[in-house]
């Protein structure tokens, strides 16, 4: 490996030691800002689903730590990476990750502006990280039992989102195409909370729902809800259990449902204290008082 390459792994291991003191779960990175790792089940004639389960690198954000032991081992397991990728969605600071692209011809930034300016919110002060392309990485943190999920220019064209399963490309990071970069004066930053409005874009749209008697939607509707988070399995339940009741709220059952669906967690083994606590983010989330 020529010296520049070496220097540039080295670089990216120290770079990404430094997040990871900030609780930040991170991952080798090629320069191609693909996991440097390869899946050791790629030559598996019929795989098995794996999220690293198996105790083997190689299963790209599901490797991602925080433990010194750890990353040094998987850069010692990929001395060609130059980069780090920074999962997103996990605890301690949950980040979302709002990538203003340069390659659209939307200015994507102007296309943010006017996101605000119709949904009433400001992006607080955060950690702003430059791209080789001379696009923009906004660090945001989300609420704990939120789960955002990653999308492409769902929300303008230009603006993608790293929500859960998804990574940053880390600050230090060495591509093909150039070095990325903290923004001056951002660096030293914590992830600024998501602004209400704008986490409510984030999240997928309500589903459609053909209008019925209220009874009847309590019913049916509340039916089916209680049973989505009772099928939850170990990882789901939290998430289940908010949708159901972003739902059962936006449909005007919520009020009507919390037991049932406290009782729906109960079973799949949340506490009541953790339930409710999801129930009542749901309520403030759809706008209504828990």
């Amino acid at each position: 490996m020529a010296t520049t390459d070496r220097q540039a792994t080295t670089l990216a291991l120290a770079h990404a030691l430094s997040a990871a003191e900030r609780g930040l779960a991170v991952i080798p990175l090629s320069r191609t800002k693909l996991p440097a790792l390869r899946s050791p089940h790629r030559d598996d004639p019929a795989p098995a689903p794996c999220h690293g389960e198996c105790g083997r690198p190689g299963h790209g954000v599901y490797d991602a730590s925080t433990d010194p032991a750890r990353i040094r081992e998987l850069f010692a397991a990929a001395p060609w990476a130059t980069g780090y990728g920074i999962a997103c969605g996990l605890p301690p600071h949950h980040l979302i990750g709002v990538d203003l692209d340069t390659k659209s011809e939307t200015d994507s930034s102007a296309a943010l502006r006017e996101l605000a300016l119709r949904h009433l919110f400001t992006i607080p002060p955060t950690v702003v990280v430059l791209t080789p392309s001379g696009g923009r990485h906004l660090w945001l943190s989300g609420p704990p039992d939120v789960v955002v999920p990653n999308s492409a220019g769902r929300l303008a064209p230009g603006i993608d989102i790293r929500g859960a399963g998804g990574y940053l490309v880390g600050p230090g990071s060495r591509t093909r195409h150039g070095a990325y970069a903290a923004a001056p004066g951002t660096a030293h930053l914590a992830p600024a909370a998501c602004p209400p409005a704008l986490l409510r874009l984030l999240l997928p749209p309500p589903r459609p729902h053909r209008l019925a008697p209220a009874h009847a939607t309590t019913d049916a509707h509340g039916r089916g809800l209680v049973q989505f988070v009772l099928a939850a399995h170990e990882g789901q339940r939290n998430t289940r259990l908010f949708w159901a009741a972003c739902r059962a709220y936006e449909d005007g059952i919520g009020a009507a449902l919390v037991d049932a669906l406290v009782e729906a967690a109960l079973d799949t083994g949340l506490t009541e204290r953790e339930a409710r606590a999801t129930i009542a983010s749901a309520a403030r989330m759809t706008g209504h008082r828990p």
